[in-house]
């Protein structure tokens, strides 16, 4: 007899770790059904981030967030969707995990699962396991959808769901990030003076307007010293002096 376990094309076998707990929990299944929902939540509450650099020079964002919506479908997956979610995400490579609670409300008794994810290139798959509006009822459930820490999740499916790409998680140090700024400075001849920008001894800086009326008192020929940081990939004036 062939049996359906519940949610369409649910990948298990994908998830060796997870297969064999569900195998577990399953023993004593005696119906099985498949279900099918979708559900977007994009309100953005209690959102904490934070970015350090790890030890092999890649940006990393971890956030906590609640993202609340709607989802729709079989009646058990109908109703208001509340996510809580715990993103690590490789910035620089596009690649992290994604892991939380999905809650919908369901009138009478909520579905409720736990959901593990991997992150790649915007969009999130996995596997969601919990217990639907029948709390005897058990759900298992690909999950997958697009996904951003600050905009949530669009376009979410429970069962039918795409697959998705592999991460490896392994451990290290992680700094907090920090802004290098790059210095420069030349003494010598005003080669150039518009006002705008100023050049000496080759190297010309933009001048900010705070510091326009102090250039305009080295034309070209005079001698001054300038110092100049790399602002946006501009060499920007911070002090003239003669």
């Amino acid at each position: 007899m062939k049996r359906t376990l519940t949610l369409a094309a649910l990948v298990v076998a994908a998830l060796a770790a997870a297969s064999i707990a569900v195998a577990r929990g399953l023993d004593d299944t005696k119906n099985a059904r498949a279900l099918t929902g979708t559900f977007t939540a994009t309100t953005a509450a209690h959102v904490n981030t934070k970015t350090c650099t790890t030890s092999d020079g890649k940006a990393l964002v971890v956030t906590d967030g609640t993202y609340t919506g709607t989802a729709a479908g079989d009646p058990d997956l109908t109703g208001n969707a509340t996510l809580h979610a715990h993103s690590v995400i490789n910035t620089t490579d596009g690649i992290g995990r994604v892991t939380g609670t999905l809650r919908i409300g369901v009138s009478g008794r909520d579905t409720q699962a736990q959901f593990d994810t991997v992150y790649s290139g915007g969009s999130v798959a996995g596997l969601a396991v919990g217990h639907a509006h029948d709390p005897a009822a058990r759900l298992i459930a690909n999950l997958s959808a697009g996904f951003t820490s600050t905009g949530g999740f669009t376009e979410g499916k429970l069962g039918g769901s795409t697959g998705g790409a592999a991460v490896e998680l392994a451990p290290g140090t992680c700094r907090p990030m920090r802004t290098i700024k790059e210095h420069s400075a030349a003494r010598g001849t005003v080669s150039a003076n518009s006002g705008s920008s100023i050049t000496v001894a080759g190297l010309t800086c933009s001048v900010p307007t705070s510091l326009q009326p102090k250039v305009g008192k080295f034309p070209t020929g005079a001698r001054a010293e300038i110092r100049c940081t790399l602002v946006s990939g501009v060499n920007t004036l911070d002090a003239i002096s003669r």
